[in-house]
């Protein structure tokens, strides 16, 4: 498949453009880093493993792109700091920022189970890291008036697929946006989030087979969500969305929180609390027991 969808570069307002891409050396953020790199982006990729790195930027500099790696942790403010730091030091610029940096939850894990160190671990992986980079990049972004941010999350936030702490950090991610692009919006930055499914390292193993069985088994899980966890399309199918908020063909698309697997695109609307009842406070008393157990019962 071409990543690119039969764009060509600069034809979405991508060429000469720079990004920096946080977890770049493998499943999702590799995908994205190389469609970012066809589309004519110079990027300065991350991640912890220190060969793989250095395999990434070779291969995209062997495909006639631009790129330099940043080793390192992303969930690390310097880290985050050093990608922006070399984005400007070797390309001069920065436009674009992707956090596609995620560890998995200890298998087996449960809210009960799961240590306090291997909940922060998972904070920090995911949520530090989006707002790390969100912070590092923002502060260019907001001084030349322009940037677009896409973080990572994942439909673990919605609480399906269990664990504790991967799925509180990626909901942690999608407020952490959407407070983003609400404070960032007046200097024409935007902060968007992709909610990917795509076979990773995250996606595939005994561990993960026997935990989406076990989801499955305790009713958590539905047959058609059981199959497609079991069976994820390749993350060259996310890839273009992530490459798609990037560019100025979506210059309007902020605070917007998208699903993407396979062939399936979907957005998810603003939360807004259902009427139920109102009365109010200034001449009327708080609700009783029994008037709430009337409403809501």
């Amino acid at each position: 498949m071409n990543p690119d969808g039969g764009w060509s570069p600069g034809a979405a307002g991508l060429g000469g453009r720079v990004a920096v891409i946080a977890g770049a050396t493998r499943g999702i953020g590799l995908a994205v880093a190389y469609a970012l790199a066809g589309q004519g982006v110079s990027v300065v990729v991350n991640g912890r493993d220190g060969d793989a790195l250095e395999e990434t930027v070779a291969e995209i500099r062997g495909g006639g792109g631009q790129a330099v790696g940043v080793r390192g942790s992303a969930g690390d403010d310097a880290v985050a700091q050093q990608m922006v730091d070399a984005a400007l030091g070797e390309f001069g610029a920065l436009d674009i920022a992707i956090n596609c940096a995620g560890i998995a939850e200890p298998a087996g894990s449960t809210v009960l189970t799961i240590t306090p160190d291997e909940f922060r671990a998972q904070v920090d992986g995911h949520l530090m890291s989006a707002f790390h980079l969100l912070q590092a990049a923002g502060r260019v972004f907001v001084e030349q008036g322009s940037g677009s941010i896409v973080l990572t999350g994942s439909a673990a936030s919605l609480g399906m697929f269990g664990g504790s702490g991967y799925p509180a950090a990626k909901g942690g991610v999608n407020a952490l946006a959407l407070a983003a692009a609400a404070d960032l919006a007046e200097h024409h930055v935007r902060v968007n989030v992709v909610m990917p499914g795509a076979k990773s390292r995250l996606s595939t193993g005994d561990d993960y087979v026997a935990h989406i069985e076990g989801l499955h088994r305790r009713g958590i899980l539905d047959d058609l969500t059981r199959e497609a966890a079991l069976d994820p399309a390749p993350p060259e199918y996310v890839a273009p969305l992530y490459v798609f908020l990037a560019s100025d063909v979506a210059e309007h698309v902020t605070g917007s929180i998208f699903s993407a697997a396979g062939g399936f695109i979907g957005r998810f609307e603003t939360q807004q609390a259902s009427f139920i009842a109102y009365r109010d406070h200034k001449d009327t008393s708080p609700y009783s027991l029994g008037e709430l157990a009337e409403l809501l019962g």
